[in-house]
């Protein structure tokens, strides 16, 4: 009420822009388990960035599986997301593609199979048959749609193949589960573990890389398609340089990546290849 007297009463050139700003509806952005879980210091570090570039509010909205990010955004729930591969090709016809990451100098990550420490010998995922296997979330293409690909095409049932699967939900919680012994395998992004292997080595260091994938287009950020342009193109400048000052880069290195860049669908044809061989468009 204070604020609505104000304004009343100031001329509207002496007004803040952010004031005014800040009493439109906030920017939602979704987010996903593909980040690593104890980072809530970072990602409320970086919705003050974006609110400070953006001079509006903006507001982060974490879920615990892809299938419910990827929900909030066919009800219009949330603006933008930060989502893995294989959702973003499920959904591109209802999103726009802002910017992909930019992880060791290029928009690309991998999967890498991981054994426990102590597993010496597997050296591929057909190693593992009738083994413990964990996934991460039925939407996540390194962590459940690439393992069940590649046993596809080596002529094995992925229902069948292993004598117990589970899903952890996080990519994190994958390497918990092979280092703790849970798993006997796992699929895993190989950005998480290469962060975790900085951050948590003592995590880490109890399992072993046994393998890993091509390399497919990093999971990107995405705009819903009733978003505004002008929004739009505000959001994807902002994430576009971050490397160009100081504050920015300082959230970026703690992102362990380099910057956001410009993506195209090109860099997602593998993960749609990949659906496509399970039926699925």
């Amino acid at each position: 009420m204070q604020r609505r007297k104000i304004l009343g009463f100031l001329p509207l050139a002496l007004v803040s822009p952010y004031l005014l700003a800040a009493s439109e509806p906030p920017i939602r952005v979704g987010l996903t388990p593909a980040f690593l879980h104890d980072q809530h210091g970072l990602i409320n570090d970086w919705r003050q960035y974006m609110e400070k570039h953006l001079g509006r509010p903006v507001e982060f909205i974490q879920r615990d599986s892809y299938r419910e990010t990827m929900d909030l955004l066919r009800l219009e729930k949330i603006d933008f997301a930060w989502i893995c591969d294989y959702p973003y090709v499920h959904l591109r016809k209802l999103v726009r593609l802002l910017v992909v990451p930019s992880y060791g100098g290029h928009p690309l990550y991998r999967a890498y199979l991981i054994v426990p420490a102590s597993d010496a010998h597997t050296g591929s995922i057909l190693q593992l048959k009738g083994k413990v296997f964990a996934y991460a979330d039925p939407y996540s293409n390194t962590g459940y749609l690439a393992p069940r690909f590649q046993l596809k095409q080596a002529g094995e049932d992925p229902a069948t193949f292993f004598g117990k699967t589970f899903f952890t939900y996080s990519h994190r919680k994958l390497v918990e589960a092979v280092a703790s012994g849970l798993a006997q395998g796992a699929s895993v992004d190989s950005f998480v573990w290469d962060t975790l292997n900085q951050i948590k080595p003592e995590m880490t260091r109890r399992t072993r890389i046994a393998a890993k994938s091509p390399e497919y287009g990093f999971p990107p950020l995405i705009a819903h398609r009733s978003v505004s342009e002008a929004n739009f193109v505000a959001m994807q400048n902002l994430l576009l340089s971050m490397d160009q000052n100081a504050e920015g880069q300082a959230l970026l290195k703690r992102f362990n990546l380099d910057g956001f860049r410009l993506g195209n669908e090109k860099l997602y044809a593998s993960v749609a290849e990949m659906m496509r061989s399970f039926g699925e468009d």
